[in-house]
């Protein structure tokens, strides 16, 4: 839905779905947290009918410093001398996510870290070994869901009008400056600051974004990203019911205009539209 799906590709084709049929759908989870040195989880995938979301790339990391956190379900995680990969990423196809940012020429030990990539832009590379780290690359609004019913739903992160969906995280930083670097808007939150400092916060729920970076070093580790949501958008004359074990957001359907939309927060399971 809306004019590009995320890392720049083209927008999935609207479907012709046939009544009385079963259709299954699945919400991905975020990538699990990890502990120090190991690098970050990747998302799971999100599905309905023949589109599949690629969940997002877990983070690089480069022991013994510069540690960052596994990704959203839909974007990337915190990267670091490599850069985390975006959701598809150049290692996967569909494109339908950015990189992370990378180390830039002249910072040598890693002591802070890149940012995750997001399904709107890369993330933020690293220039400066003790700061600034790369900030969380922005997610995409696809205008799927409106903004107010997007936050009685509790999904995507609204800002303003629109609603965003899978942010990068941002990167961590050990010192200087007293803090890590933002996550991407679309539920990226920010990075650790310290060594080994505070986890960061998980990717915020149902919106595909990624955790921040962690710190590189001791007991340091990542909290996980944010799970992922299905929102389908269809026709005001149809009912859609749902099976299975999925869980439907408070709210929904939601009628827009004419057309109904269905949010669907977690699990798997089937639905029909009659």
């Amino acid at each position: 839905y809306g004019s590009a799906s995320g890392g720049g590709g083209s927008a999935e084709a609207s479907l012709s779905l046939a009544v009385a049929t079963n259709y299954t759908v699945t919400v991905g989870a975020g990538g699990a947290g990890v502990s120090h040195p190991n690098p970050g989880n990747d998302g799971s995938n999100s599905a309905f009918a023949s589109i599949t979301s690629t969940g997002g790339g877990g983070s690089g990391s480069y022991p013994p410093e510069g540690r960052s956190g596994g990704s959203g379900g839909g974007c990337g995680g915190s990267g670091t001398a490599a850069g985390g990969t975006g959701a598809g990423g150049a290692a996967v196809s569909p494109v339908q996510g950015f990189a992370g940012g990378s180390k830039t020429s002249g910072a040598g030990t890693t002591w802070s870290t890149a940012g995750g990539g997001g399904a709107g832009a890369a993330g933020g590379s690293l220039t400066n070994d003790n700061g600034p780290a790369g900030p969380g690359g922005i997610g995409i609004s696809p205008g799927i869901l409106n903004s107010t019913n997007a936050a009685t739903a509790s999904v995507g992160e609204v800002s303003g009008s629109n609603v965003y969906y899978s942010g990068g995280g941002g990167g961590s930083q050990e010192t200087g400056g007293g803090s890590g670097a933002a996550g991407g808007l679309g539920g990226g939150t920010q990075g650790a600051y310290g060594c080994p400092g505070s986890p960061p916060a998980a990717g915020v729920a149902n919106t595909g974004g990624g955790n921040g970076g962690a710190g590189g070093c001791g007991s340091a580790y990542s909290t996980g990203g944010g799970s992922g949501v299905v929102i389908l958008r269809y026709s005001s004359t149809k009912t859609l019911t749902p099976a299975g074990g999925l869980s439907e957001s408070t709210g929904s359907p939601f009628t827009e205009g004419s057309e109904k939309v269905s949010v669907f927060k977690s699990g798997t399971g089937t639905i029909q539209f009659n």
